[in-house]
């Protein structure tokens, strides 16, 4: 069966590299974002790699993206800014640019994409057989039926508020609570919905390590936490 996953942000850092590491793992994948050049790096030599350039903020041509994309599986949500300055010193034009993108961005990204997955879900024959993610269920462990994802998910939604910025900025809190409003009206429901928040300076592939490892945690563990990796000791001793 065709997957397709949506990527936001992916013209460069965690949105580049999860279309990239997507692609390889033989997804369709969509690549969204406003810098046309960035894109066009990112799905270099990629054939199933799809650029779109698109404003996330623009709830309309989100839709005519979607209208041509078809039923979406994953969506990472990398799509993001981050402010400059210390919080007091933003100026107010800024923190609105922040927080359209960061925020409502988030928020046309989901009501464009979670309807379609909720919907699938409740179609879904494995649903109705009583296979669907229940709050609190264990899905199978990543090494188990083939590494195949737990039957009756309809999707797997992905938000990454931290992309460009602290995980302190009030936008990357915002979209978690955000998440955790999304989790309690529809949770359970054959989708699976993570946040995921990193250390600054964690290497995008440890935060998609971690996105992946999420999948195999209970349904209502919403929120993925990454650290930095500690070097092994002997390496450390080694540079002194």
């Amino acid at each position: 069966m065709k997957r397709t996953a949506l990527v936001t942000g992916a013209a460069h850092g965690l949105g580049a590299v999860a279309a990239r590491r997507l692609a390889a793992a033989a997804w369709d994948v969509v690549a969204l974002d406003v810098d046309e050049i960035g894109l066009a790096k990112t799905a270099h030599r990629s054939p199933n790699t799809h650029v779109r350039v698109c404003d996330v903020t623009d709830p309309d041509a989100l839709a005519q993206v979607l209208a041509m994309t078809g039923p979406v599986h994953r969506v990472v949500h990398a799509a993001s800014a981050a402010p400059s300055g210390p919080v007091l010193a933003q100026p107010l034009g800024e923190v609105e640019d922040v927080l359209r993108l960061n925020v409502l961005g988030t928020v046309n990204v989901v009501q464009a994409t979670l309807p379609g997955m909720l919907e699938r879900s409740t179609r879904s024959p494995e649903r109705s057989a009583g296979g669907a993610e229940e709050p609190g269920s264990d899905p199978p462990s990543p090494g188990s039926a083939g590494g195949r994802p737990p039957r009756g998910r309809a999707g797997e939604l992905f938000l990454c508020p931290d992309a460009s910025g602290p995980p302190a900025s009030p936008s990357a809190a915002a979209v978690a609570a955000y998440a955790d409003a999304l989790w309690a009206e529809h949770g359970g429901r054959g989708v699976t919905l993570r946040c995921v928040h990193a250390a600054a300076g964690t290497p995008h592939g440890l935060v998609l390590d971690a996105m992946d490892r999420s999948l195999a945690r209970p349904a209502q563990g919403v929120h993925v936490r990454v650290g930095q990796a500690r070097r092994p000791l002997l390496a450390t001793l080694g540079r002194r």
